[in-house]
């Protein structure tokens, strides 16, 4: 009898398997989907250990929760679903808290190595200017041009209409572009038609 091989399966056959209780299955869907979420989380709460907590609470709850999971939708608009909650809720917990300081500081650093280092500062630039984005545009951003979800799953995530998404997405992309452009061309002499990593320009 031939070895069933988890990893090519697709996310529902994955989760029928899930509702019935197997747990390797479960795992697999975890391997799959862990770096991901994690990048979404971290850039959004900008702390690894809490992005951490609320990746083991996005399992933990697709396990707990596995057979409320509607077939009608992907599994990755399901567990996005579950993680960004999870994330906005944190938020709305510590709103209070101003993290502008902190990413100021980021760039001030960053100013000072910038000339060893240019591809390194650039990329700390963009992870700067990207957590400072207003959640909306920042997590619809994050989900579009990092994650590459489809505009379609984005507006299912985030239960908002699609031309929302599309309207969220290039206003960060606007935002960026605006903010990181004139620093480019200054810091590092860059043609206006150069290419930024995630193609924001």
């Amino acid at each position: 009898m031939a070895i069933l091989n988890r990893d090519t399966l697709p996310d529902l056959d994955l989760m029928r398997r899930v509702q019935e209780g197997e747990m390797v299955s479960y795992n697999t869907l975890v391997n799959r989907y862990k770096d991901r979420l994690f990048n979404v989380l971290y850039r959004m709460l900008s702390s690894e250990d809490e992005a951490n907590d609320l990746l083991q609470e996005t399992f933990l709850r697709v396990w707990q929760h596995k057979m409320s999971y509607d077939f009608r939708f992907a599994f990755s608009t399901w567990i996005y679903t579950i993680a960004l909650n999870l994330a906005r809720n944190e938020l709305r917990r510590r709103k209070k808290i101003k993290f502008l300081d902190i990413f100021d500081f980021a760039d001030k650093l960053a100013a000072k190595e910038e000339k060893k280092d240019t591809s390194a500062n650039l990329k700390t630039l963009l992870e700067s200017e990207m957590k400072r984005l207003p959640e909306k545009y920042k997590t619809a951003f994050l989900l579009r041009d990092v994650d590459n979800l489809s505009y379609e799953e984005i507006a299912q995530v985030l239960g908002v209409p699609l031309g929302t998404v599309k309207s969220r997405v290039n206003r960060a992309r606007a935002i960026l572009r605006t903010r990181l452009k004139p620093r480019l061309e200054e810091s590092y002499e860059l043609s206006k038609g150069t290419i930024l990593p995630i193609n924001i320009l």
